[in-house]
């Protein structure tokens, strides 16, 4: 499994109109993509690293804070689960998307939504087993997707 994790102060989902899905302030917006050899096993692992993840700012690192082009580093010493942050899980299957070749992507990589949407739908259940809010987009649908990414703060997740 493949996550796009951007740190946001606020995002949302809407399908045909209507929001579907949304989180208020400090949370995640999470793009999830889910590839053959993946299993429940890493649905739960992905949820756990989500949750445990330490993205958010904690006190300035040892150089003081972080300037855009250097000269310092911040401390990520806080994660969703320290702030009880919620979290915006969106299914997105172009994240196995391969455009080396030619000038349109292939999506071999990428598992059918039959094998898909159970996995995504896991990694949302484990994530609130462990306590998270979490909101979701709507599989399959042509989604739009708004947020605001606090940083920009965006890394890659895969287990």
């Amino acid at each position: 499994m493949r996550a796009v994790v951007q740190r946001v102060n606020g995002a949302s989902v809407v399908v045909d109109g209507e929001v579907v899905g949304e989180i208020v302030g400090q949370g995640l917006c999470v793009l999830v993509g889910v590839t053959h050899d993946d299993t429940p096993e890493k649905a739960a692992q992905l949820a756990r690293k989500l949750w445990s993840v330490r993205i958010f700012d904690g006190e300035a690192g040892p150089e003081g804070p972080s300037v855009e082009g250097g000269g310092g580093r911040r401390a990520e010493e806080k994660s969703c689960s320290d702030l009880d942050a919620p979290l915006l899980v969106i299914s997105q299957f172009t994240l196995y998307g391969d455009a080396r070749k030619g000038r349109r992507p292939t999506w071999n990589a990428a598992a059918p939504g039959e094998v898909a949407e159970p996995l995504v739908d896991e990694v949302v259940a484990r994530l609130r087993a462990l306590g998270a809010q979490v909101e979701t987009g709507r599989f399959g649908a042509d989604m739009k997707v708004s947020l605001t990414n606090n940083g920009p703060f965006t890394i890659i997740v895969e287990v």
